[in-house]
């Protein structure tokens, strides 16, 4: 298959590795700045010609698939477009920002031919899996998630649209936390109804969105409380933990899984592209896209999928403390 990756960026590295790794073709790149998005393809063998414009790329390089691996505010209308086109979508997250383009988007992948397919990775993390099977034979009475990381100026600072709510979407929440929240809800179903409260303790002057949100949710197979913070004074490993209707406890760790404390579950040290914190999910989730679209299989983590932890994040906005329905 044809294909393009836009976004160069720190995400969009991965994803070129990924690709170079099976030997597939790269027919185009697109970023806005279009020399170093060159010289990044040429690390990874791709010579591929590069576009400063989105639109214009899909018109003239024809691409079977693109990877869109922008800023956030870019997704929904790209993945849009290149639905409209019938080119397949592999779109890094979020899906969207706003409740509108949950249902634009969802109509788009309906009337196209095309597949499209959310990066959700950590669903393919060997720890994940086995809670995911785990829980098939066993009862959760109720849940915690836990994501406590460190982010400083300097980080929002690198790129000038983290930090805003209209081109970010949010912060903790949207960004670092989506994929544990995600998680929760791969494990346990959508809550009904939430109530949430976010705020900015540690960079206020620096963003406008918030740096740490906590919520309870509930319905579902089980309630559950997330807690997730990007103003520690360093990163610790996130955490999920479970307590089972027969009283004992399970912990989910990047890693391992404990059961009343005791290892029931470890997975071996894996090796990480780009950020330790991507986890290693995403050569598995880009492998697997592929093989669906070879095979003529569905992705499992389409459209539907993506939103669905979206739907949650935006309802914890609007909450406001107190208690609503999520929709």
């Amino acid at each position: 298959m044809k294909i393009a990756v836009v976004g160069i960026g720190v995400i969009g590295r991965v994803h070129l590795e990924v690709l170079s790794e099976m030997g597939a073709t790269v027919v185009a790149l697109c970023d806005t700045d279009v020399e170093k998005a060159a010289a990044v393809g040429a690390e990874y063998g791709f010579s591929a010609p590069v576009w400063g414009d989105f639109e214009k790329m899909l018109a003239e390089a024809r691409p079977d698939v693109v990877h869109i691996c922008t800023p956030h505010y870019l997704h929904a209308p790209m993945v849009i477009a290149a639905l409209k086109r019938g080119v397949h979508v592999l779109c890094e997250k979020p899906l969207c920002i706003h409740f509108e383009e949950i249902d634009a988007i969802l109509a788009a992948e309906a009337a196209s031919t095309a597949t499209l397919g959310v990066c959700l990775q950590n669903r393919y993390n060997p720890a994940n899996l086995f809670v995911k099977d785990y829980l098939k034979t066993h009862k959760v009475q109720a849940a915690h998630g836990s994501v406590t990381w460190h982010r400083d100026a300097a980080y929002y600072n690198k790129a000038a649209w983290r930090g805003h709510w209209d081109t970010e979407g949010g912060g903790v929440m949207i960004n670092q936390a989506l994929h544990t929240l995600d998680l929760l809800l791969w494990f346990l179903g959508d809550p009904t109804s939430v109530s949430a409260g976010t705020a900015n303790l540690t960079l206020d002057g620096v963003i406008e969105v918030e740096d740490t949100a906590a919520a309870t949710f509930h319905g579902g197979e089980a309630p559950f409380t997330f807690f997730a913070t990007n103003g520690a004074a360093v990163s610790m490993p996130v955490e999920i933990g479970f307590r089972m209707e027969n009283g004992d406890d399970l912990t989910l760790l990047p890693l391992c899984v404990l059961h009343n404390d005791e290892v029931l579950f470890a997975a071996p040290r894996p090796r990480v592209r780009g950020k330790v914190c991507y986890g290693a999910g995403h050569g598995p989730l880009i492998r697997d896209f592929y093989r669906c679209l070879g095979e003529g299989r569905h992705f499992p983590i389409d459209g539907r999928e993506g939103a669905r932890v979206i739907r949650l994040i935006l309802a914890m906005y609007h909450s406001g403390q107190h208690e609503i329905e999520i929709k």
